[in-house]
This record gives structure tokens, sequence and C-alpha cells, in this order.
């Protein structure tokens, strides 16, 4: 099921998600859910505070994979980056900031573990754009947005400029 995109500045974006203490069906649900919704919003990843649930659940596909060829689809429950290395600075954008893309300097290297949707522990080591997508996504987790990097005015900006989009829609 597609759900709803949570668009800054909504709470939910900027508080820190609750680990997941047991994997269940209905985390399975979520995502499936989540890749469903990543899919058809041409993203590389999405966190669980993006469609609304403070759980510690992200995916990732940056092999421009789709929902008919899921073998790129990471699914991480509890991810957490054990060691980093290098620098590598990408243009990030973000589907809950709609319209903005930022500079951002991460880890060119990272080691994590996580949960797979069976609750099995695993640990990986990913690199560049992969690396990159991890870390944005673990940075949900934990009330962060890509938004946060860039100056008051910057954000003031934006802000004003969605919320002319959004009392204004437009119809066809």
């Amino acid at each position: 099921m597609i759900r709803k995109i949570v668009k800054y500045p909504s709470p939910v974006l900027q508080k820190v998600a609750q680990p997941v203490e047991k994997v269940t069906d209905d985390i399975r649900r979520l995502i499936d859910d989540m890749a469903e919704t990543m899919y058809a919003g041409d993203g590389v990843g999405l966190a669980a505070p993006q469609v609304g649930e403070s759980v510690r659940v992200i995916i990732v596909d940056v092999s421009g994979g789709s929902l008919s060829e899921q073998e790129g689809l990471l699914k991480m429950i509890n991810p957490e980056v054990l060691e980093g290395s290098g620098e590598i600075e990408f243009e990030e954008g973000c589907l809950s900031v709609d319209d903005m893309r930022v500079h951002m300097k991460r880890n060119e290297k990272v080691k994590v573990r996580y949960l797979d949707e069976n609750g099995a522990q695993q640990e990986m080591e990913a690199n560049d754009l992969l690396s990159v997508a991890i870390q944005h996504e673990i940075d949900h987790l934990d009330g962060k947005l890509i938004i946060d990097n860039v100056s008051r005015l910057k954000r003031d900006m934006y802000i004003r400029k969605r919320k002319r989009l959004d009392d204004n829609p437009v119809a066809f």
C-alpha cells in the first residue's frame, strides 16, 4: 500500500524514532508499504518516520530497481553505523523536503549493523552512494533532516514557499 509521505516541518520527522523490540508481521507490512511508497516517489531510500511511523526502520535501493525486481532493496531494522571512513560530498534530496537539494559531507564508507526482516542480526559495509543513502536514512531515525544543514534564512524561505504551495493547490 502506498502511504502518504510526511513533509517537513511535521514533528514526527524531528524526533528520535523508537527501536523495534521484535520483528513482527506488522513491521514486515510496514517495510512492504515503505518500498511501494519509495518506488512510487522515485526515491532511493525511505525511513519509517517519513510515513508517520516513529520506529527505527529504513529501506534503501540505489540499484534503480522497481517493485518487480527488488533484489537491490535493503531492509534495515534498528540500523546503526559501527564505523565510518573517508569523506564524500554529495548533493542530496529528500522525499520529505520537496524541491530542495543540499550538499552534504558524509563518510565515504560505513560498516552497519542491523536486523533483517526475519529478526536476524546482519552487518555490511557500504560505500559511495549506498553509504550516503544509508547515512541519510539513519539521520531520519535520529530526527535530522537535510534542511537542518542550511541557513536559517534558506529554511524560512523554504517554509514560506511550501506554505504558499500548500495554501494554493493547483487543480487539473
